[in-house]
């Protein structure tokens, strides 16, 4: 469906969602002759990673989706493995702490119940370098926290949502809580022409990887676009969440 920008709407986004400022963003991954910046249209986004007890609001409506009954073609094994029963979260588990172990496919479905979608990559990097953008110090502070987050094990009972850091804009939880699903989180290595498709991969990790990034000591962007390219959509892994985005005028 194609939205419109009325008052009512407006209003819902500014209550719940959070408006990113359009802007210019340079892709982390080099092309052959360099990289152009891209221009990032304004959209709204969560302002928290979804939570299992609002998933478990949209399993109840989508039966589809609840774990005893999800297709293994869109969920592998670990879907809501962490979850007690089918509509039941557990009392080990917290019901504001992000949902994890869900695939692509349940994430994408869950922001489409909503009329939301997956940010694809460019909006998620965009609003992972919003800070970086203020000092060289508060880049190189940034950068330490995230690789000192990613150094450590997931922890068994992850926080709940608003338990790390915020940034200016009021997005919680882009970094020290779970990794995050993109719409497009595997086209940095798949171009859709087949005889293509190893050439970018090989570019950014093997041993000369670091040529083919435009900045060679982003290594938190690194792992993060590492971890995509290892992903499938029916994956589900523990420590991997998601949020929703909206944008005005596009076609959901």
């Amino acid at each position: 469906m194609f939205l419109t920008w009325t008052d009512s709407l407006k209003a819902e986004l500014v209550k719940e969602m959070i408006r990113v400022p359009e802007g210019q963003w340079v892709p982390f991954v080099k092309e052959n002759n360099g990289q152009k910046p891209i221009y990032i249209k304004s959209f709204f986004v969560d302002p928290y990673p979804v939570t299992n007890q609002e998933f478990l609001e949209f399993v109840k409506k989508h039966s589809k989706w609840q774990k005893n009954e999800v297709s293994k073609l869109f969920a592998d094994e670990n879907y809501l493995k962490h979850w007690e029963r089918p509509l039941k979260i557990g009392k080990d588990v917290s019901k504001n702490s992000p949902v994890s172990n869900v695939s692509w496919f349940a994430a994408q479905a869950f922001c489409k119940s909503k009329e939301k979608t997956l940010p694809n990559t460019d909006q998620w990097e965009y609003m992972a370098q919003i800070e970086e953008k203020k000092s060289q110090k508060a880049k190189e502070a940034l950068r330490a926290r995230i690789l000192e987050w990613y150094s450590k094990p997931t922890q068994s009972h992850l926080p709940n949502v608003g338990s790390t850091s915020k940034n200016s804009l009021g997005i919680h939880d882009l970094f020290g809580l779970v990794w995050e699903w993109t719409f497009d989180f595997n086209t940095v290595l798949v171009t859709g022409e087949s005889r293509e498709d190893s050439s970018l991969n090989r570019g950014l990790f093997c041993g000369s990887g670091s040529l083919s990034s435009q900045d060679k000591e982003n290594y938190p962007a690194f792992m993060r676009y590492a971890l995509r390219s290892s992903l499938q959509g029916r994956s589900c892994v523990k420590n991997l969440g998601f949020r929703c985005v909206k944008t005005i005028g596009e076609k959901l």
